[in-house]
C-alpha cells in the first residue's frame, strides 16, 4: 500500500492555497487574497489578436481540476487502502469547509472551488465504492443458486 493510493491529492492545491492565503500576514483578509490571486501571472496572445490573461487563481483552478481527474481514477480501486484514501478525502473536505467558513481568507470563489472539487472526489470515491460492492453482492449472489 503505498503513500499515494491513501492520501487524496487533493491535499496539493489546498495546501498551495494555504501558502498563498497565510504568506501575506499571520491572517490574511479575503480582499489581500483576493488581490494575490487576481495578479496577472502570464498572458497568451491568441490567434485572434486578443490577450488571454493567466493568473495564479486561475492556475491554482486549472491544477486542482487536473489532480481532481486523477482522483476520480483513484477512486474505482478496491481494497483498504481505497477506503482509506476514502476516509482521508472526507478529512481534507471538512478541513477545507472548516477554513472556508471559519478564517476571512478562505472566503473567496478560488477556495470555495477547490473545496467543490474536494466534495466531489469525497461524494465520487463512496458512489464507485458502494456500486462496486453492489455488483460484487450480486455476482456472490448469483453463485450461491
Amino acid at each position: 500500500m503505498g503513500i499515494f493510493t491513501v492520501v487524496p491529492l487533493m491535499i496539493i492545491p489546498m495546501a498551495i492555497y494555504n501558502v498563498i492565503a497565510w504568506s501575506g500576514s499571520a491572517f490574511s483578509t479575503a480582499d489581500a487574497v483576493r488581490a494575490r490571486m487576481d495578479t496577472e501571472f502570464m498572458s497568451v496572445t491568441m490567434a485572434s489578436g486578443a490577450d488571454w490573461v493567466i493568473t495564479p487563481g486561475h492556475g491554482l483552478i486549472m491544477l486542482s481540476l487536473v489532480v481532481l481527474f486523477f482522483e476520480l481514477l483513484k477512486s474505482t480501486g478496491i481494497g483498504r487502502a481505497a477506503v482509506m484514501n476514502h476516509a482521508f478525502s472526507m478529512v481534507l473536505f471538512i478541513l477545507c469547509l472548516v477554513e472556508f467558513l471559519m478564517f476571512e481568507a478562505f472566503a473567496t470563489s478560488v477556495f470555495f472551488l477547490i473545496m467543490l472539487m474536494a466534495l466531489m472526489d469525497v461524494m465520487a470515491g463512496f458512489m464507485v465504492t458502494i456500486a462496486s460492492a453492489r455488483r460484487d453482492f450480486n455476482v456472490a449472489e448469483g453463485f450461491a443458486d
